[in-house]
């Protein structure tokens, strides 16, 4: 809901608001309570030029007096690069303890800006605090939540003639956090006792829906659903995990940093997130849950390949998928292979 939380680790609490969504009032509250501090993840602070004290996921450091939100929204990301030059002398930064890093995991996970503002309330009463009607997160219940995005449980099926294949059949499948539904396609009639042809596609607004010539996923999810119905079936694994997992938001300001010189790994980091922050064991317990344990792959990912193989899918091949190539994604596939590895 974007609202304040208080994590809680033993003794010590944290009250914890994602800057995305922080407003000028409930700062202001915050300022009241305590001397608030910034995290930032690693990849954010690198792309700012912190010199890191430590090796570590998070950082944070106290928030100048004299800063406002609309200071903190630019070094968290929320603003272009013509910005970058006012995120200088920023305060020392410590390494963060494990309760800031699941702080940053909750930001991630509702595809907010990967910062988060809090305050320490350790010296406070916390039946005061309480007053305020926050929800309080055990940080050990809170990281068993979070973990649990990659249980699946199918909450329906039916037929859908397609396109592809007239011998369609969607599974939708829900995780056991509540995040968002994944989908199980079946093309054709597939013999399961056999490797199933399959590929894991994550969803592309962009390119599955509005055909965007920025990157090849329209083209890839029809000639993977081609490629199954022309050669007996097969099952495409459809991933809620928008732009690489950050969300179509921050896809929006990851493209306008390209617009602006980055390359697509560079934009990530720069938004403070990884190069691919999506979680295919989703899609290797969707495939176990349907009773498919050998699998030939569709994809020009290595990631996908070795996911899939911890999580106890054989990958007996890869299919490459060698399409939609265009003037417009040109240095975009080329980041990919160059950074990410993949096989084009």
């Amino acid at each position: 809901m974007g609202l304040p939380v208080i994590l809680e680790d033993g003794e010590s609490h944290l009250l914890v608001a994602l800057v995305e969504s922080l407003t000028d009032e409930r700062y202001i509250a915050m300022t009241q309570i305590g001397h608030p501090e910034l995290v930032l993840t690693r990849r954010r602070a690198n792309a700012l030029g912190i010199q890191q004290p430590n090796q570590g996921d998070t950082l944070r450091f106290r928030v100048p007096s004299d800063r406002d939100l609309n200071w903190i929204a630019m070094v968290a990301g929320q603003s272009g690069l013509d910005d970058a030059n006012q995120c200088s002398g920023l305060p020392i930064p410590t390494v963060g303890k494990p309760i800031h890093q699941i702080a940053i995991w909750l930001a991630k996970t509702v595809q907010a800006i990967p910062a988060i503002v809090c305050v320490p309330l350790n010296d406070h009463d916390m039946s005061d605090i309480s007053a305020l009607g926050l929800t309080t997160m055990p940080l050990d219940l809170a990281t068993i939540a979070l973990q649990e995005a990659g249980t699946q449980s199918q909450v329906s099926s039916a037929h859908l003639p397609l396109d592809a294949a007239l011998a369609g059949h969607v599974h939708v499948f829900r995780p056991d956090n509540g995040g968002p539904e994944h989908y199980a396609i079946v093309i054709g009639q597939p013999d399961m006792s056999c490797p199933v042809t399959v590929r894991l596609h994550s969803a592309c607004f962009t390119g599955d829906v509005l055909g965007s010539l920025k990157c090849d996923c329209g083209p890839q999810l029809r000639a993977a659903m081609a490629t199954m119905a022309s050669g007996g079936g097969g099952v495409l694994v459809y991933l809620n995990q928008e732009g690489r997992g950050i969300g179509l938001a921050n896809k929006m300001r990851a493209y306008a940093l390209q617009d602006a010189g980055l390359d697509t790994v560079e934009a990530n980091h720069w938004l403070g997130f990884e190069d691919d922050q999506r979680d295919f064991r989703i899609g290797g317990q969707i495939l176990q849950n349907m009773g498919i344990s050998r699998v030939r792959l569709i994809t020009n990912n290595p990631a996908k390949l070795a996911s899939l193989a911890a999580h106890g899918i054989d990958v007996t091949e890869r299919v490459p998928l060698k399409v939609g190539q265009t003037a417009q994604n040109a240095h975009y596939l080329s980041t990919k292979v160059l950074k990410s590895g993949h096989l084009l």
